[in-house]
């Protein structure tokens, strides 16, 4: 991911109340390999991360909803932005 879409990384923020920076993500994103998308407990642990760098609680049921999604769609990194996208909206 070279450059984070300016208008989700506006959603991100509004959404988190805070402001994240692009460097944050791109940070977490580094981290994300291919194998990452196809391991629950990865999975999980991205969503921890990613909670925590905004500072947004997320429930179980909601960590659940997210993996399941992921793994049912076998997102891959060049969808990395329509994951977030989806978890904007939870």
């Amino acid at each position: 991911m070279d450059k984070f879409p300016k208008d989700l990384l506006g959603a991100v923020n509004k959404k988190a109340g805070k402001n994240i920076s692009e460097n944050s993500i791109k940070k977490i994103a580094s981290n994300v390999t291919p194998s990452t998308m196809q391991s629950e407990a990865q999975i999980r642990q991205l969503i921890k991360q990613v909670s925590t760098m905004a500072n947004v609680p997320v429930s179980d049921d909601t960590v659940k909803e997210i993996v399941n999604a992921v793994k049912k769609s076998g997102m891959n990194l060049n969808s990395l932005e329509s994951l977030v996208k989806m978890m904007i909206k939870k």
